[in-house]
């Protein structure tokens, strides 16, 4: 059984390799928003987010309910004149 010996690809230079290995990746502080998000304390953060959610749901829900009770009420005017339109 022979082992082939293993080439050493370390020293061997990508595009890539050749782009961000003498440059330094641009970086700025955060600003704004983005400092609070970074913060080390980030249960505000997913409260925050967490009450969003509910509240999109919430008022969702809430829309929906007022088109249903909406519609019902204009099935419920139109049944009776379908009716009557019917027995004559």
């Amino acid at each position: 059984m022979k082992l082939q010996a293993l080439t050493d690809t370390t020293g061997i230079a990508t595009p890539y390799d050749t782009i961000w290995a003498t440059a330094d990746v641009p970086t700025k502080p955060p600003q704004g928003i983005e400092r609070v998000m970074l913060a080390e304390d980030k249960l505000y953060v997913v409260l925050a987010v967490v009450l969003i959610i509910w509240f999109g749901l919430i008022l969702f829900i809430f829309r929906t309910d007022r088109k249903l009770d909406r519609l019902e009420r204009t099935l419920q005017e139109r049944l009776p004149e379908a009716n009557t339109g019917l027995s004559s």
